[in-house]
């Protein structure tokens, strides 16, 4: 599946989490993607640190950037100037997709909105990733990931129930709305690119960071709908199975995550507990969340009873869903996420040895490492026919670097 891509070429003028998120999934399928960014300070997440990788020579990349910029090459241009217009505009010409995640309507104003895009290449897909999408009465409005993890409800739930200590709304450790909606950009553009392929037409894909996270909100969505009553926050607990939360150990702690009435019976069985699996007001999924303060109060007296490597491993041989709560660095060395390949690494002409998460579907071996801030602006210049006396006169008036 890495090339998968071959041939595509992706002009990308996202920075952030959202829109790179996106460029570096087809960057992974084999999509040729040319980072666009601004002269001087580039993507902003570039300054995102620390922690930084710092070369011998003093090139610096940050932890935050080089998560979602794998295999790109970057060119720093200027658009606000003319001549750097003329230039993303000769380079939409020769593109299928085109990224970008400007606040609605600021592009149209440098003649790089779809609209002017559609007049020099009719089959480009025009990819807008904002906070509220183009139309209605918050397009416009800027808005980062935190924002809309407040607002489309997912921190309304999530968090410590009122009346313990800690209560209160907590967000997610990472951006997963910008995350989320990377993902179904991927998503998108893989569709448009199969009409676009059939019919050789594009397409103007609209996302919003808004729309994205209330998606996210998946079955919470549909408990609220039927109900009527907005989910509330329940800690570790997950509100349609139980048990289904953390449980401390009499030493350490982990989760617990019975999905069914099968697996409860398991758990009952090596707990010595047979009675609960039995008992009326646990036998099945439906008693069990209705009694679930009651069921809690046996299974906190239950899991207190060895420690975390003990349930583990009978839970392992019970084939009890169970899962231990780890920092990064034993994430990296557990056996299985080696034997996947999960860490790999890239080599940067300047940078050397750079390490790197794979995309889940495919191989990151062999992918350009992420880019230094316009690090390709002379070969992709070239590669467009200009001269080397043609850069030089762009870089001198600052419309490139």
């Amino acid at each position: 599946m890495n090339k998968s891509l071959a041939g595509v070429k992706v002009l990308d003028l996202s920075r952030i989490l959202a829109g790179p998120w996106c460029s570096q999934n087809l960057a992974d399928l084999g999509a040729e993607v040319i980072k666009v960014e601004s002269v001087g300070s580039g993507d902003d997440t570039r300054g995102w640190g620390p922690p930084y990788m710092t070369s011998e020579a003093g090139d610096q990349l940050s932890a935050y950037f080089m998560s979602c910029n794998r295999g790109k090459r970057s060119i720093a241009i200027d658009f606000s100037q003319a001549a750097g217009q003329d230039l993303v505009r000769r380079m939409c010409a020769g593109s299928h997709v085109v990224i970008e995640n400007f606040k609605s309507g600021s592009l149209k104003k440098f003649g790089l909105d779809y609209e002017s895009m559609k007049q020099i290449n009719p089959g480009i897909i025009y990819t807008s990733i904002t906070g509220f999408g183009q139309e209605g009465p918050l397009a416009g409005r800027p808005g980062y990931d935190y924002v809309f993890q407040g607002m489309a409800g997912f921190m309304s739930y999530t968090g410590i129930p009122d009346g313990l200590p800690g209560a209160g709304p907590l967000r997610a450790g990472v951006a997963i709305n910008d995350l989320i909606t990377g993902m179904y950009a991927t998503v998108a553009i893989l569709a448009a690119l199969r009409k676009q392929e059939k019919t050789g037409e594009g397409e103007y894909i609209d996302l919003a960071l808004l729309d994205a996270a209330i998606a996210l909100n998946a079955n919470q969505n549909m408990n609220y709908l039927l109900s009527g009553q907005p989910p509330r926050r329940s800690g570790n607990a997950h509100p349609n199975c139980a048990p289904y939360e953390v449980f401390a150990c009499s030493e350490g702690y982990l989760i617990l995550a019975i999905g069914n009435d099968g697996q409860f019976a398991r758990f009952c069985s090596v707990a010595g507990r047979e009675d609960l699996a039995n008992d009326p007001m646990f036998r099945t999924n439906r008693s069990r969340i209705e009694n679930l303060p009651a069921l809690r109060e046996h299974v906190i007296q239950i899991m207190g009873q060895r420690t975390k490597d003990d349930w583990g491993r009978l839970f392992d041989t019970a084939g009890v869903p169970w899962g231990p709560i780890r920092p990064l660095n034993e994430v990296f060395e557990d056996e299985q996420v080696k034997h996947r390949q999960v860490l790999q690494t890239l080599h940067h002409s300047r940078m050397g040895d750079v390490p790197t998460v794979r995309n889940p579907i495919v191989q990151a071996t062999g992918a350009l490492a992420p880019p230094l801030l316009g690090e390709h602006t002379d070969d992709i210049l070239a590669r467009m026919g200009l001269s080397a006396d043609e850069v030089a006169l762009l870089r001198d008036r600052k419309v490139v670097a």
